[in-house]
């Protein structure tokens, strides 16, 4: 090409550019003047990520609608999820707490070690939102610390109880619940003379057994025995749990498996699938939470009824266990203001989301929206909640270090790996050592 043809071409090159570039730079300058009026909504709309620490191992998706409605009303804040694993709340917090990388909003148990997480300034004050103004007076001192902090809003009305297959019982031959644990084993043959499984357990998930048996065998065996001060025994490390009533809670346990009142492979049962045997009719009777009755009380095609587990000797009544159900604290980091807000949805605009998936007792004095419980919970709780003695279940009471002791504890004992008096004594040495310590 010739020295003068491209001299004529960047000649043109030069001209189109001029032309264009005036145009280009005040388009460039009108959309920079628009982010400019529009960058403060804009950034508004993902000013803030909160984090939510959240125990739920029956309702993971309605957790996620409620962020999901919640954003939706507040488009400012968005929710980031996570969901605890293993088999308490507590063993998920410590290492939170331990690396000070706790979340915005979190589940917590209204128990000594959230208490002391409050006193700690760890955990912020909820006395002033609504939601604690509209939490059943009841619950209150379950969620105050000994100093007054207000560290809680608890996620219901918590009561382990045994939900049964009337069909199967009527077919064995059972014409009422039984009163005791005498009565209770004997229904428990019958039902299995008559071919079906008496009872489900989940012992991959052995939250469950704390909860029910456990905290049963712990009610009547040891609360009964010490109904006036069993709290501060265990706060002192005074109590005697070596002795044959904490063995008595243990060896019930292993007497309802090594006598086959159990569904085949029982130790591999997990948590939902614990729930869905006694839906699908394939157990008699699941020894089970308040917070479970959305599932349990609509089995396939029979008909559901509770009673108080006969945790009791014949002639002494039956201890009920009733308390506080898991619930949310907010942490305090630096987005405490939006997760105060959450926390707010969680107990009002979003709160039946959860409960009619649930259908527990719910923990407030009025909820918002249509909500759904069932009857015969709530009547069932009622009456429980009027006997002369309760005790609560034992993740409110026992040393956060002992709660994940016991969870494998009963798994051995079931397993045979040490004996209900060996199990005892492991729980009487460690309450015992968090007394020493003061840890909770």
């Amino acid at each position: 090409m010739g020295e003068g043809r491209i001299k004529r071409i960047a000649a043109r090159a030069v001209f189109y550019v001029s032309r264009l570039l005036p145009g280009f730079l005040l388009c460039l300058l009108a959309a920079c003047g628009q982010d400019n009026t529009a960058s403060p909504q804009r950034n508004a709309f993902a000013q803030t990520q909160i984090t939510a620490l959240v125990w739920a191992p029956d309702w993971p998706d309605e957790m996620h609608r409620i962020a999901d409605e919640f954003h939706r009303a507040h488009p400012n804040i968005s929710v980031d999820v996570q969901f605890m694993i293993g088999n308490s709340v507590e063993e998920n917090l410590k290492p939170k707490v331990a690396t000070h990388n706790l979340p915005d909003l979190v589940s917590v148990n209204p128990n000594a070690y959230s208490a002391e997480l409050a006193e700690q300034g760890l955990l912020a004050d909820l006395g002033e939102t609504a939601a604690w103004g509209n939490m059943l007076e009841s619950l209150k001192p379950d969620w105050t610390s000994r100093r007054g902090k207000r560290f809680g809003i608890s996620g219901g009305v918590a009561a382990t109880l045994i939900y049964y297959n009337k069909e199967m019982f009527k077919r064995a031959g059972i014409t009422a619940p039984p009163g005791n644990f005498e009565e209770f084993l004997a229904a428990c043959a019958k039902l299995k003379k008559a071919g079906f499984t008496p009872m489900v357990w989940t012992g991959a998930f052995p939250n469950t057994l704390a909860n029910g048996p456990f905290s049963y065998g712990f009610a009547n065996g040891v609360a009964a025995r010490h109904p006036h001060d069993w709290k501060q025994r265990i706060a002192d490390g005074s109590l005697d749990l070596g002795n044959g009533d904490a063995v008595d809670i243990f060896a019930k346990i292993k007497l309802i498996a090594d006598k086959g009142y159990l569904q085949r492979g029982y130790m591999n049962t997990s948590y939902d699938e614990g729930i869905q045997l006694f839906a699908d009719g394939k157990a008699a009777m699941a020894f089970q939470g308040t917070w479970s009755s959305g599932a349990l009380m609509h089995g396939k095609d029979f008909n559901t009824g509770v009673f108080v587990p006969p945790w009791n000797a014949r002639g002494k009544a039956a201890v009920p266990v009733v308390g506080s159900e898991t619930g949310f604290a907010v942490c305090d980091t630096r987005n405490k203001k939006a997760a105060l807000q959450f926390l707010e949805f969680i107990y009002g605009p979003g709160f039946a989301i959860q409960q009619n998936k649930r259908q527990n007792i719910p923990p407030l004095k009025q909820a918002s929206g249509q909500v759904v419980s069932d009857p015969q919970i709530v009547d069932y709780v009622r009456q429980v909640t009027q006997a002369p003695l309760t005790a609560p279940l034992y993740y409110s009471y026992l040393p956060t270090n002992t709660i994940d002791l016991l969870h494998p504890l009963l798994q051995e004992v079931l397993l045979g790996k040490v004996s209900p008096r060996q199990a005892a004594l492991t729980l009487d040495r460690s309450i015992r050592h968090e007394a020493r310590t003061e840890n909770k």
